[in-house]
This record gives structure tokens, C-alpha cells and sequence, in this order.
């Protein structure tokens, strides 16, 4: 196995590492609600004038699976659609107070799981650090180009 295969196979690693470890706190304290559901209540409260494009776009989705998950979480109480006035057509979405709640417990249980591995983080130096961030913006730039070059539009999907 090359280099790159081995980076890649110890990016997917950590990743189903850290999902595993993280899953029986985040299911224990937000039992009722599905991982897409809190990461689109996650995107509402962090990004100003949320909608089902954007939505889509941030979660590799459809605009019908976002519709339908957005559609659950206002039947749960969770968001609420609104209009600007100066422009009627377009549907966005905040959270309520309830979801404000959830959003909190997700935040609360992220800073946990980042204090628990904060002992590794605290060893990285600055140019190891910067040398990681570049890699990784190199790659997501690449894989965004190779998305592109598929010119399939999520949003029709």
C-alpha cells in the first residue's frame, strides 16, 4: 500500500473511530432525533438564512430528501420557515427555542469530545497543523473540481 492509500484509509480510521466513540453520547442524549436531523439544526443556527438549496448543497442532498427533512423537524417544533418581506418567494429557516435547546446539547457533547482529545491536539505544532489544513484544502479543492467535472446538479437530484 502506497502513501496516499495509506492516508486515505487512516483519514476513513480516525473517522469511524471518532464516529463510534462520539455515537453512544450523542444517541443517549438526543435519542430522539436522527444524525441528519441535529447536523441540519446544527447549519440553521450557524448559518444566517437558511434554506433547502443551501441545505442541500452543505449535505451532498436533494432538495426533495432536505424538503422532507425540514418538513419533520417543523413537525417536531424543532425550526420554522419564514420569508423576508422584500422577497416572498423564498422559504428560509431558524430554529425555535426547542431547537435552540438541542442545538446546545450538540454543542455541549462536540466541546466534551474535543477536551477528551485535546491531549493529542495540544502536541501538534503550528507548521504540523498548517501543513494538515493545507493538505486537507488541497484535497476538498480537488474533490470539488471532480464533482464539478460530473455537472450533475444536487439540487435536481
Amino acid at each position: 500500500m502506497n502513501k496516499a492509500e495509506q492516508v486515505i484509509r487512516g483519514f476513513r480510521d480516525v473517522y469511524n473511530k471518532m464516529v463510534w466513540l462520539n455515537k453512544f453520547k450523542m444517541e443517549d442524549s438526543l435519542k430522539d432525533y436522527k444524525s441528519s436531523e441535529v447536523h441540519c439544526i446544527e447549519y440553521i443556527e450557524k448559518n444566517v438564512d437558511s434554506n433547502v438549496t443551501k441545505l442541500a448543497a452543505s449535505f451532498y442532498m436533494t432538495t426533495g430528501a432536505i424538503t422532507k427533512l425540514t418538513k419533520k423537524l417543523i413537525k417536531k417544533g424543532i425550526i420554522e420557515s419564514y420569508k423576508k418581506p422584500d422577497n416572498k418567494k423564498e422559504i428560509y429557516f431558524r430554529l425555535t427555542s426547542q431547537g435552540k435547546v438541542i442545538y446546545k446539547i450538540h454543542e455541549d457533547l462536540h466541546k466534551e469530545f474535543q477536551e477528551r482529545d485535546k491531549v493529542i491536539f495540544d502536541q501538534v505544532s503550528e507548521e504540523q497543523f498548517d501543513s494538515m489544513l493545507s493538505f486537507v484544502e488541497k484535497y476538498s479543492n480537488h474533490l470539488d473540481a471532480e464533482i464539478k467535472k460530473l455537472d450533475i446538479d444536487i439540487k435536481s437530484e
